[in-house]
C-alpha cells in the first residue's frame, strides 16, 4: 500500500480523502493546507503519492507542483480541481502533475488514479 500526503486547503476535503485511503489501507503520512508547506512535508514524510488541491491561499497547486518537481523531479502528484478549471488542470499536467480529480471525489476513482500512478 502507498505512502500519501494529503494536501487541501479544506479540512473537510483532507478527512474524506484519508478515509477513503485509510479505508483501503493506504497510509497517510501527512496532511497540509497550503501549497506553502508541500515541500517541507513531502522532504520529512517521504510520501509515495501526493493529492494536491489547485486553488489554495498563498501559494497554489500548481506552483507547489513546480516546486516540488524541481527538488523531486520523481515525485508522484494527483492533482485535485473543482469543476470549471479544465485549464488549471491541463497546466498542472503539462507541469508534471501524473494524474488528476474533479471534486466532489468519489473513492473508487481515487483508487484507481493512485493504482495508476503507482
Amino acid at each position: 500500500m502507498a505512502k500519501v500526503l494529503i494536501v487541501d486547503d479544506s479540512g473537510v476535503m483532507r478527512k474524506n480523502i484519508r478515509t477513503i485511503l485509510e479505508r483501503a489501507g493506504h497510509e497517510v503520512v501527512g496532511e497540509a493546507a497550503d501549497g506553502r508547506e508541500v515541500l517541507q512535508n513531502y522532504i520529512f514524510h517521504s510520501p509515495d503519492i501526493v493529492t494536491m488541491d489547485i486553488s489554495m491561499p498563498h501559494l497554489d497547486g500548481i506552483e507547489a507542483l513546480k516546486g516540488l518537481l524541481k527538488v523531486f523531479p520523481e515525485a508522484k502528484v494527483i492533482m485535485v480541481s473543482a469543476i470549471g478549471q479544465k485549464a488549471q488542470v491541463l497546466e498542472a499536467i503539462k507541469c508534471g502533475a501524473k494524474s488528476y480529480m474533479v471534486k466532489p471525489i468519489e473513492g473508487p476513482a481515487l483508487l484507481a488514479a493512485i493504482q495508476k500512478v503507482l
